[in-house]
């Protein structure tokens, strides 16, 4: 593809087809799936447009597999039983490479587990980062503060407003040069088609649209919280009365199936206290413009919001530390404990190596966050966890830099992978 905009996912896409014999790529719509499959793809057939190649799997399924490999079987969730033809094929062609799938909705886990296992290898793909956008200097790498090297970058500035713009264009590549409006429009359709159409594609039931687009304006409402279930079901509900638990808990499932909704799981450590650790997810979308979309803010609302514009901050850099640690195999984490003492942000690699991040947006604050990292550092049993490998504050301007207590401040637009 023409100007086509190198992305994370390419390099570990084509690993994992030197260890598998097909891979599967999900993510939400429009998160660009396809066309970094088909920079590798040596051949493909779309499921969701190509009448003839869906009368050809009712007829002849293996025909349908045949072409050049990798074979891309682009959103293979329209025709489920593909999947079982694609991991027989594996079998019988016994190499590795021969087939990518794209697709909107995670498979059921039976599929995974019993269908693919051995055969599949699964990547979770998101909207662009700030640094694949063209965005962040890349100036400071992830995997080099993991490994206890220093960060050091050029001063970063920007306005409040440049900020809000970027955050309400978000990650989508169909809005690579698109302004707020257009993008405000963008996701506004976007999250409409989610309440009325994707979401009652599972299990082929009917779900209230409204109810839907309530719930996904609660979440905006509460983006980068602990917010319950039951918090979540009474916020949404508004003055027509509170949402059924299960039905907001049904709701939250198929979201995070179509991969709308991904929260960051909390923390599961050791510490030196008697104090005990929430187990409570930190709930974000995918990407912060969807919050905005959400609620049809513009960027002159964020900015006069600047408690909301804060939160929407953090779930970008949520984003971005999921898209530059995954990219290392690496996982994002929150902590938080009973006597409240958080970190916004844990990597830990499979290696144990971790490493603990606060998010402030203003460079002012980092005196604060850097003592709150150092005091939750000290709660660490670091005799089994092993000490981190970084404190680090992630902030919007500045210099990235090490300051004297060994805490590192690094501003979100210098950052990589």
């Amino acid at each position: 593809m023409e100007n086509y905009l190198k992305r994370f996912t390419d390099k570990i896409l084509q690993n994992r087809l030197k260890e598998s014999g097909a891979v599967l790529i999900t993510g939400p719509k429009g998160c660009g799936k396809t066309e970094t499959a088909i920079q590798t793809a040596k051949s493909f057939v779309r499921m969701d447009t190509d009448d003839d190649i869906r009368a050809l799997m009712e007829l002849n399924p293996k025909a349908a597999l045949g072409g050049a490999v990798p074979r891309l079987i682009d959103e293979w969730q329209e025709f489920p039983r593909i999947w079982n033809y694609i991991r027989r094929e594996v079998d019988d062609r016994k190499k590795k490479g021969q087939f990518i799938l794209t697709g909107s909705a995670n498979p059921e886990e039976r599929a995974r587990l019993h269908s693919g296992a051995g055969r599949f290898s699964v990547i979770n793909m998101r909207p662009m980062s700030l640094f694949e956008k063209g965005w962040s200097t890349g100036e400071v790498s992830l995997s080099k503060i993991m490994k206890g090297n220093v960060p050091g970058s050029d001063q970063v500035d920007f306005s409040l407003e440049d900020l809000a713009e970027k955050i309400t264009v978000g990650g989508w590549p169909n809005l690579i040069g698109a302004g707020g409006k257009a993008a405000l429009r963008f996701m506004k359709d976007y999250i409409a088609l989610i309440a009325e159409v994707d979401i009652s594609r599972f299990g082929g039931k009917r779900r209230d649209p409204q109810k839907i687009t309530r719930l996904m304006q609660s979440l905006a409402r509460n983006i980068s919280t602990e917010a319950s279930i039951s918090s979540l079901a009474k916020d949404a509900g508004g003055t027509q009365g509170k949402l059924n638990d299960e039905t907001v808990t049904e709701y939250l499932e198929a979201l995070e199936r179509l991969m709308v909704v991904e929260s960051v799981p909390a923390w599961s450590t050791h510490i030196r206290c008697a104090d005990t650790l929430r187990k409570a997810p930190k709930r974000h979308f995918v990407d912060p413009s969807l919050a905005v979309g959400a609620l049809g803010l513009s960027a002159g609302k964020i900015v006069s919001d600047l408690n909301y514009f804060g939160f929407l901050f953090e779930s970008l850099v949520i984003r971005d530390l999921r898209i530059y640690a995954e990219a290392n195999d690496g996982k994002v984490y929150h902590y938080r404990d009973s006597r409240d003492m958080e970190a916004d942000a844990i990597i830990e690699y499979p290696d144990r190596t971790w490493a603990a991040f606060e998010v402030k947006m203003g460079f002012s604050a980092q005196n604060d966050a850097a003592e709150n990292l150092l005091s939750f550092a000290k709660k660490i049993d670091q005799k089994k966890m092993g000490p981190p490998a970084a404190l680090t504050v992630i902030t919007a301007n500045g210099a990235a830099c090490r300051r004297k207590d060994g805490v590192n401040v690094v501003p979100l637009l210098t950052l990589t992978a």
